[in-house]
């Protein structure tokens, strides 16, 4: 992935670069090291100058993650959109090297993408989950959910079926045909409720991870639901446009 020359010969003559890539080490304690972020980084922006150079037709749809917009200042208010970046000082403050990882990787891949006239889009998935394919998805939810307390509290713990995020990447790019553009935030759904927490840490084999060992167990009636903090209408209008073959410009 490092390889300019390499990426060039695999990208000759296509239409299209999917670039869906991501680092993780599954023998490491937090499955995603300090040592990624600059790996990651550098392969995005190998990408993109192997699409520049090599693609018949200069065009990227690039996996991010929801991760590359959530983690803002607490004094910024509001609903998280597409416009929304994390803040890279408060990745490395608290360590939340995967979303820092992620954040300028896909920083890197537009501001190279306007140097050598690529269009890309981006797609920021949520934590990805498999459901037909039982504890796949446990080890690379490791770096994601790092601060997922954090996340769960604030109303932006959102979930994404890796098979929705899959068409989703396909429907951007079709959308691209008549003006899709920009990032598009990817996700099914938000945890906004302790059961619903509980039975993802249980389905992640992460017990405590997200409510912690000594949380109190409310009652259904007791239990106020976390307002949601985060928007992907971007996609579902783009989605929507499609679907009814409708002009998709969003």
């Amino acid at each position: 992935m490092e390889d300019l020359q390499s990426l060039c010969d695999a990208f000759r003559g296509c239409h299209a670069v999917f670039h869906t890539s991501s680092f993780i080490d599954p023998h490491g304690i937090s499955g995603y090291s300090e040592q990624k972020v600059f790996l990651e980084t550098e392969v995005a922006r190998t990408v993109m100058e192997a699409c520049a150079k090599a693609a018949y037709i200069k065009r990227c749809v690039f996996t991010s993650s929801l991760l590359a917009s959530i983690w803002r200042n607490e004094n910024i208010d509001g609903i998280i959109d597409d416009s929304c970046w994390s803040s890279e000082e408060i990745c490395r403050e608290n360590k939340l090297w995967l979303a820092l990882g992620k954040t300028k990787a896909e920083k890197v891949a537009w501001m190279k993408a306007k140097e050598l006239k690529v269009n890309l889009v981006t797609v920021c998935p949520g934590l990805l989950m498999a459901p037909t394919f039982p504890n796949s998805h446990i080890q690379t939810s490791i770096p994601y959910l790092k601060g997922g307390q954090m996340m769960l509290q604030q109303g932006c713990l959102a979930i994404a079926e890796v098979e929705k995020v899959a068409k989703a990447h396909v429907s951007v790019y079709e959308g691209m045909n008549c003006g899709a553009s920009g990032r598009y935030l990817c996700f099914d759904g938000v945890v906004r409720r302790q059961q619903e927490a509980i039975e993802l840490e249980k389905g992640l084999k992460m017990t405590g991870f997200l409510l912690g060992e000594r949380h109190v167990v409310l009652s259904e009636e007791d239990e106020e639901e976390i307002p949601i903090k985060i928007s992907n209408s971007k996609l579902a209008a783009l989605l929507n446009k499609i679907n009814q073959r409708l002009p998709c410009k969003t």
